[in-house]
């Protein structure tokens, strides 16, 4: 039996995956974890075999919670969950520690795979992960990964922690009503921080605002 703990900030998500393993033979989800400090806390009173953890969460994100793991030597196998394929996210998430990488929109078949393989003790990496940043690992050569990265513009603003968990969604393409569904929250709430956030960005359109949201690393 594969024990499992789910770590992500939406209740659906986790739903999601919860219902997705349990439909399987052999895993069980037996805990869960709303942000990285809670999955810290999480793993080590339930001593799972694998931990999934989103990499945008609050309080600590995945990749942070990964670090942790590794530095204290804490017995689980980790497979980082993100919606992003970019190299920066692969490569932070395997000097972090992790066993695995696999991207939301990974099919039933490859993502029970890739639970399986990290629990077996092996790795997984979603094929959308270049091969190239794989190997530069695998031999040694870290150099690109080292190289500095660039400065992070200062926000000439500041966003509440609701709309930073709408700007998230809006990410994902959800529409109002589905924003509101998920949150709780009205459909006119919903509409209104939308509206703020494009205003916050100087966004005229939804491809602006997520490319906007992307610059400051806001998703």
């Amino acid at each position: 039996m594969i024990n499992v703990v789910l770590a992500d900030d939406h209740v659906l998500v986790r739903d999601g995956i919860k219902a997705l393993l349990e439909d399987q033979t052999g895993i069980t989800v037996i805990d869960e974890a709303s942000d990285g400090k809670e999955a810290l806390e999480v793993i080590v009173k339930s001593k799972p075999h694998v931990l999934i953890v989103d990499i945008r969460m609050p309080e600590m994100n995945g990749i942070e919670v990964v670090a942790e793991i590794t530095k204290n030597k804490i017995d689980v196998k980790t497979l980082v969950l993100s919606m992003h394929d970019s190299e920066e996210y692969v490569v932070k998430s395997i000097q972090a520690g992790a066993d695995g990488y696999l991207l939301k929109g990974a099919s039933k078949e490859e993502f029970l795979k890739a639970v399986h393989k990290v629990a077996e003790g092996g790795k997984y990496f979603t094929g959308d992960v270049s091969s190239i940043i794989m190997n530069n690992f695998v031999n040694g050569n870290t150099n690109k990964a080292a190289e500095p990265k660039k400065e992070i513009p200062t926000l000439p603003f500041k966003l509440t922690k609701r709309e930073k968990q709408i700007l998230v969604l809006v990410s994902e393409l959800k529409n109002n009503k589905e924003i509101a569904e998920e949150l709780s929250i009205s459909k006119r709430t919903a509409e209104v921080h939308r509206f703020n956030l494009m205003k916050k960005l100087e966004a005229k359109n939804l491809s602006e605002l997520t490319s906007k949201a992307r610059k400051y690393q806001l998703i």
